[in-house]
């Protein structure tokens, strides 16, 4: 069987992945600062909990991996990318893992790596297919470039075969054990469900690609399927809808509505912060076609059924 290694195995995302995997006949190593939570399944789960800043424990995490899910995310998430650690984590981690990977003659195991479809910048067209040079707005998204670059130039090189996913909006309910998700999403509908209005910038026409995290996490196990025609480049990743903000903010307001029994709350407009980036302000949808075209993925949640998932659990986390 062969081994898989998913770093960051209890965040949002790679709490969901690691659910994925576990489905199938393989050996599965699950890796994070904390103990992961092992999922059903006939995989064989083997637990790790590591700092993988440090180079020595990271040496062992990847031991023997035919293949390995990265998904690492500093303190913080995206709005902390400016502190050096976070780079660390972001940037640094990526370095490391390619100079121990692929060190035997012959062996070039596969890396599929959580990018952003932010590493654009700010859009200049819609829809997003991939072909789009990079200007990165944000640290975070030039740390994403960054290890990316790193993860190409190593599989030019023949050392790896690197796999870059870059994500759309991510929204959904946690795996248990898993982190939760800090999107906008969730972020509303908690407010939602508090009885507060929720709150739009400007007047709410700004479109994102939502995909909910279980189709995430399909994605990555189909890249993991396809990795001779998919290594060497990026490939995005997104439902191809482009959602406004201000019409998925009434629908959690209704649809939290129903499970509470209470009156919509209020969908209001506000001002932006003036720290707000650009890329806030740029609607963005994105063709996967190319993806899909290669491995048969595509998103099979609804954004209703995703909502109404993703308001259940946090009102099950809610009741005392």
């Amino acid at each position: 069987m062969k081994r898989i290694t998913v770093l960051g195995a209890t965040g949002f995302i790679g709490s969901a992945v690691l659910k994925t995997l576990a489905r199938q006949e393989i050996r599965l190593r699950a890796v994070a600062r904390k103990p992961a939570e092992v999922p059903p399944g006939p995989a064989e789960v083997e637990v790790v909990t590591a700092d993988l800043t440090d180079r020595a424990e990271l040496i062992n995490a990847v031991e023997g991996s035919d293949a390995v899910v990265y998904l690492l995310l500093g303190d913080g998430g995206w709005r902390a990318a400016e502190d050096g650690s976070a780079e660390r984590v972001n940037v640094g981690v990526m370095q490391d893992l390619l100079d121990v990977l692929g060190r035997d003659n012959g062996i070039r195991p596969v890396i599929v790596y959580g990018g952003a479809a932010s590493q654009v910048g700010v859009p200049q067209r819609e829809p997003l297919d991939g072909s789009e040079p990079d200007k990165p707005e944000t640290a975070y998204d030039r740390q994403k470039l960054r290890a990316e670059l790193l993860l190409e130039q190593a599989t030019a090189a023949g050392r790896v075969r690197g796999i870059s996913l870059r994500l759309p909006t991510v929204f959904g309910e946690n795996t248990p054990g898993g982190g939760h998700d800090r999107g906008v999403v969730s972020a509303m509908a908690a407010r939602a469900l508090a009885g507060q209005p929720i709150t739009i910038w400007h007047d709410g026409t700004v479109r994102r690609d939502l995909v909910h995290v279980d189709d995430i996490a399909a994605a990555f196990a189909a890249a993991l399927a396809h990795p001779y025609p998919l290594s060497g480049r990026h490939w995005l990743l997104g439902a191809g809808r482009g959602d406004a903000l201000g019409d998925v903010f009434r629908l959690i307001s209704a649809i939290t509505s129903e499970h509470t029994g209470a009156p919509p709350v209020e969908v209001t407009s506000v001002q932006a912060p003036s720290h707000a980036p650009v890329t806030d302000f740029r609607s963005v949808t994105i063709d996967s076609s190319a993806f899909r075209a290669v491995t048969g993925w595509r998103p099979e949640i609804p954004l209703g059924e995703g909502i109404h998932r993703t308001i259940a659990a946090l009102a099950r986390k809610a009741r005392p």
